[in-house]
Formats: structure tokens, C-alpha cells, sequence
């Protein structure tokens, strides 16, 4: 019932739903789910398929449950003839295996992952062969076998999974969803996990916030837009008198805030940037960056998932993650932008499939996300997953943002950018446990640029989720008695960088500078920042989130800096100051600023 209280504050009627396929629990580190006794961990938040959904005879349950649109007018049965782009997403092997792997620190490269663990040439043809026999068209089974996607119209689509599409008009813009579970034949049951493109709507929002900067406070920048390095004060830290300075950052001056200058550029790195639409005005405006910051030029590779749109509504946030990724890697080798048709669930599934598959990467930004009850309905969640899974066995590290609107879940009829309302859960793909979740602070620095310290950003996404799983890394460093008794689930953020307007980043578009904030600036720094270390590393570190709960165990507390006031434990600047709305900043962990920011140059040495 927890579930669907949950959806029902969100505004989404879930109909015959109620099952347990998700998200993969995590194994441990001798390759057992998080609380066993010694027997083997299942795929699934709760359960390895869905087993509270009694199937029609003839049939097999998937993870894809009905999702149809509250708040919006249903206007029935979709045209029997629209054509409805669908992907199968398949079974995994031997799950448990791979998740030790990780576990362990092992690398494998995309076709050792295949090898062993992706889906089967005979459970691709089993998929491939239903659907050719259903009449769909333009089946295609991605290189790592785990997705199959094709095209059919509505009443094909229904018919092949025994479900219904309707039409719906919400406010003013039409969309489609199932109105029932999706099945597939009980041949196909245990092959096929979820039938993924039955809905349209677009559950992922972009974050960014912006302002003019004329007229914004603090008004601390020189002629030219750049942080001033005379005194500038708003606070004063009472014990030593220094100026605490709430200023407005480009590159450069992060690069000397979280101490990136050590570390050598990432020239032998590529990094990968999730987006949407047609990002020609963004890759535009990020030269403009490049040149007024005094950036070098990158090349990008724009790889289209699926039919290119006409979309440009995003364009401020792609142009965000490609300038401040590119800033802090500094000197990337190439800048692969994994471009979707849509803002939906299954487009940015395909497209972080395309980068998994393609194993060329070993950094992504997704400074998108949705409440993450939407994919767990549609299965994306489950879908997802088992391609982070990959990602991580291959070394790969998504990082993700957690949204703009504290602990409560960003969704229709909740306002984005600070806005309080909803359900508390989190958002997804932060919620996966095989990525990194990027919360938000408020930076301030030394009237020379340098660390003072930060606190939670009173807007930053953090909490519990109600349907992942905590992975082992994490669940040590979890306060005590914030989860279930014997149980434990996924927290967010696991780090946290700048986003607070008024400490926000500097960002040209059209000829015209702003002042841009948000968790969509935290995460693209914090992959350029990964991006650079995997360089100085020979691209050798693998999956992030292992290493840095390693590293944070590890260390030490050192003393406090501030104010704010931030406790330097090991690389990890420990944010002590600040609320999401929800949660509050504590010592070591918690559910605003998970482990804190990071301090560059002191984690790249400690990773040698």
C-alpha cells in the first residue's frame, strides 16, 4: 500500500499493477543480496518477477504495469493506426555473477559482458521471431543483445501483448499510455522482463534554473562576468575575520574552489552527455563558452538514438552539461552526445544502452529525471538497470542528477527549481543504485577563490527511494534506523556539488550571459571531474560509486572549515549546514549532500 500512496499523491492511477519487477538489489561482496543468509540475491526490488499479477492463461506477466495518466482527459481507444515504436527488454544471465564482479572492482570489456552475462542469441531470436510473426516492422536487436526494439500500429502493439493504448490530452498536448499490464506469451515468459514505449509522456524533466545577470544578487563579478578577487562580503566567518564570499563561478574558478588544478587534463578521456532534440544551438552556444572562458575546443559526436526531433527546449541544459563537464575534465579527447527523440523513460534507456553497447565512453552525464515511480510502473526502471549493470562491469560510471526539488518527487503539477510538494521519493536514473546520484550545495569561497566551505542547497533531491535497493557500497554509511529493519534502500545523493543560484555558474547563450544553478550543473561537473581522474588514472578506475564509499570509509576526519560549517574527512569536504525540506545535513552521510563534495587533487591521490 506504501506504493500506491505514493503514486496516488503523485497524481498517477496505477491499474492491476501491483508488482515487484524493478530494479536489480545489489549483490554483496561475496555476491549476495544486501541482508541474506547465504541465498542467492533475485532481479527485482522486491521480488524476482511479478508474482501478485495473475496472468491470463496463455500469458506471461512483465514488469510493465498499467500507467494511465491522472489529471488528464482520456480520450479512448488510441487510432488503431498509429504507429507505436516498442522495445523488448530481455533477461539477463547469470546476474548474480556480474553484480560480484562489480562488487570486487573487476572490468570486462563489452564483449566478455555479452559473453557471459547479456542475453543469449536464442533468447534474441525467440523476441526477434515473436515479433516478425506479429507483424511488426523494423526489428532490430541492439549489439549487446539486451534491448529489442520495433514498430507496428496500435491494435498490432495490443494484440501482441494483450493490453490497450489510449489516447490522452494533458494540458492541451496529446499522449498515449497503456491502460493495462502488458503480457507476453508464455513462451516468451522469463525471456521477455518489460515492454518498454507503451507510453509516450515525457516523465523526465531537465533542471536548470536561470537568471539574467543583470540585476542578480550577489552582485559580485567584474565587468567582464567574471567571480571578483577583491574582497566581497555577505557573512564573515567570526573566527577568523575572512570575507565569506557567495559569488558566481565559471570554470576556472570551480577548478580552484574544489581544487581540480592537480590533477592532469583529461586528454585521453572521452565523455558522454545524455540530450534530446536538436542540439545545434546548444553545441553552438557551448563554443561560445569555450571561447569567453577561455576553454579549449573539443570535438563533438552527436549519435542519434533513434529518429532525430525538432524539439529545442532543452537546449539551455545541454549546453550547461557540455560546458561545465568539458570545463572541469578540462581538454577532453571528444565529447560524445548520445541525442534521444523524446524526454520519455525509454528514449534515455535506449540511449544509455547505446553507450553501454558502444563501450568507448567511460563517463555519462544525465542531468535528466523523473519521479521514479513512473519507471518502475512502465519497467523502464528494471530495463534500466540491467544496462547500468553492464555500464558498471565494463568500468563505465553514469552520473546523474537528483532533481530541483528536495525530497519530494519532481512531477507534473509539482514546480520545478525549489518547489514543495508530492510524494518523498527520488528521482530516476539518480535512483539506481549502478549510478551516481549528484545532490546540491551552496558553494562559498576565500576572496581568493579557494574552499571556504557549503552548505545543503535548500532545493537539491535527496532522500530514500521506495523501490531500489541500497547497494552494498552505500549501505554502511546509511544513518542507522532511516530504513526498514532489515531492510535497506537506495539513498541519494551520493555527492553533491555547487548549485544554488546565488552561488551559481556563469553560462553564455545567444550572446548573452546568465546565471544558471541547479542539480544540472552539480552532475556534468562532477563527471568532467571523474572523466579527468579516469585520465590521470589511464582510463583504469572503473565504476565511481564503489570507490568513493571506499576512499570515504577510509579517512579520517580532519577539522572543520568554514563557515558553512565543512569537515574535511579525507577528499570529501563533509557538509555539516542545510536542509532539502525533509532532510537535514548531519556528520558523514546523509540525505542532502550524501558523502559531500570532493576535493580533486586529495581523491586522485588517494585513488593511486
Amino acid at each position: 500500500m506504501k506504493k500506491f500512496a505514493a503514486l496516488a499523491a503523485l497524481g498517477v492511477l496505477a491499474t492491476a499493477c501491483s508488482h515487484g519487477g524493478a530494479a536489480l538489489p545489489p549483490a554483496g561482496p561475496a555476491g549476495l543480496a544486501p541482508g541474506s543468509s547465504g541465498a542467492p540475491s533475485t532481479m527485482g526490488a522486491r521480488t524476482l518477477r511479478p508474482k501478485s499479477i495473475t496472468a491470463p492463461a496463455g500469458w506471461a506477466a512483465t514488469a510493465t504495469g498499467a500507467l494511465a495518466l491522472a489529471n488528464a482527459s482520456d480520450l479512448g481507444q488510441l487510432d488503431r493506426g498509429k504507429t507505436v515504436e516498442v522495445t523488448l527488454a530481455l533477461q539477463m544471465r547469470n546476474a548474480d555473477a556480474v553484480k560480484s564482479a562489480i562488487a570486487s572492482g573487476q572490468r570486462m570489456s563489452r564483449d566478455a559482458f555479452v559473453a557471459q552475462y547479456a542475453p543469449s542469441s536464442s533468447q534474441v531470436s525467440a523476441a526477434v521471431g515473436y515479433l516478425q510473426s506479429q507483424g511488426f516492422s523494423n526489428v532490430q536487436a541492439a549489439p549487446n543483445n539486451m534491448l529489442v526494439t520495433a514498430s507496428a500500429g496500435a491494435a498490432t502493439v495490443e494484440k501482441a501483448f494483450n493490453t490497450s493504448l489510449h489516447a490522452f490530452s494533458v494540458n492541451g498536448k496529446s499522449y498515449f499510455s497503456n491502460t493495462q499490464p502488458a503480457y507476453v506469451p508464455t513462451s516468451l515468459g522469463g525471456n521477455v522482463v518489460a515492454v518498454l514505449g507503451l507510453t509516450n509522456f515525457p516523465g523526465l524533466q531537465v533542471h536548470p534554473t536561470t537568471r539574467p545577470i543583470s540585476g542578480a544578487q550577489p552582485s559580485v563579478f567584474d565587468g567582464n562576468g567574471n567571480p571578483q578577487t577583491t574582497a566581497c562580503t555577505k557573512n564573515v566567518n567570526t573566527t577568523t575575520g575572512t570575507p565569506v564570499c557567495p559569488r558566481f563561478y565559471d570554470p576556472a574558478a570551480f577548478s580552484i574552489a574544489y581544487d581540480v588544478a592537480g590533477t592532469p587534463p583529461a586528454t585521453n578521456t572521452q565523455l558522454a552527455i545524455f540530450t534530446e532534440g536538436d542540439v545545434g544551438t546548444a553545441i553552438s552556444d557551448f563554443r561560445s563558452n569555450e571561447t569567453n572562458f577561455g576553454m579549449p575546443y573539443v570535438g563533438i559526436n552527436v549519435l542519434h538514438v533513434g529518429t532525430p526531433s525538432a524539439d529545442t527546449s532543452g537546449n539551455t541544459e545541454w549546453t550547461l552539461d557540455m560546458t561545465y563537464s568539458s570545463g572541469m575534465a578540462y581538454n577532453l579527447s571528444q565529447i560524445d552526445l548520445y541525442n534521444a527523440p523524446s524526454l520519455s523513460f525509454t528514449d534515455l534507456v535506449r540511449a544509455i544502452n547505446r553507450w553501454a553497447s558502444d563501450d568507448i565512453a567511460p563517463v555519462m552525464n544525465a542531468s535528466v529525471g523523473g519521479c521514479e515511480v513512473f519507471p518502475y510502473e512502465s519497467g523502464d526502471m528494471l530495463a534500466g538497470d540491467m544496462v547500468l549493470v553492464e555500464a558498471a562491469a565494463q568500468g563505465q560510471t553514469l552520473f546523474a542528477s537528483t532533481g530541483d526539488t528536495g525530497a519530494y518527487c519532481g512531477a507534473a503539477g509539482v514546480p520545478p527549481n525549489g518547489g514543495v510538494g508530492g510524494a518523498p521519493l527520488i528521482e530516476w536514473p539518480a535512483a539506481s543504485p549502478y549510478a551516481v546520484a549528484v545532490g546540491g550545495t551552496d558553494l562559498f569561497s576565500n576572496v581568493d577563490g579557494t574552499y571556504l566551505g557549503e552548505d545543503a542547497w535548500q532545493s537539491g533531491g535527496g532522500g530514500l527511494s521506495q523501490f531500489e535497493y541500497s547497494p552494498y557500497w552505500e549501505s554502511p554509511a546509511q544513518p542507522v534506523g532511516t530504513t526498514p529493519a532489515g531492510l535497506t534502500f537506495r539513498g541519494a545523493p551520493d555527492i553533491a556539488y555547487d548549485a544554488g543560484i546565488e552561488t551559481g555558474a556563469l553560462l553564455w547563450q545567444g550572446g548573452t550571459e546568465y546565471i544558471t544553478g541547479g542539480t544540472s550543473l552539480a552532475s556534468p561537473m562532477a563527471a568532467g571531474v571523474y572523466a579527468r581522474m579516469q585520465s590521470a588514472h589511464g582510463n583504469a578506475l572503473g565504476f565511481a560509486a564503489p570507490l568513493l564509499y571506499r576512499v570515504f570509509g577510509n579517512s579520517t576526519p580532519q577539522q572543520i572549515a568554514g563557515p558553512p560549517e565543512t569537515e574535511l574527512i579525507g577528499p570529501f569536504h563533509d557538509i555539516l549546514q542545510g536542509t532539502n525540506g525533509l532532510y537535514t545535513a548531519l556528520p558523514k552521510y546523509d540525505y542532502t549532500t550524501g558523502l559531500g563534495s570532493i576535493d580533486v587533487a586529495r581523491l586522485s591521490a588517494a585513488l593511486h
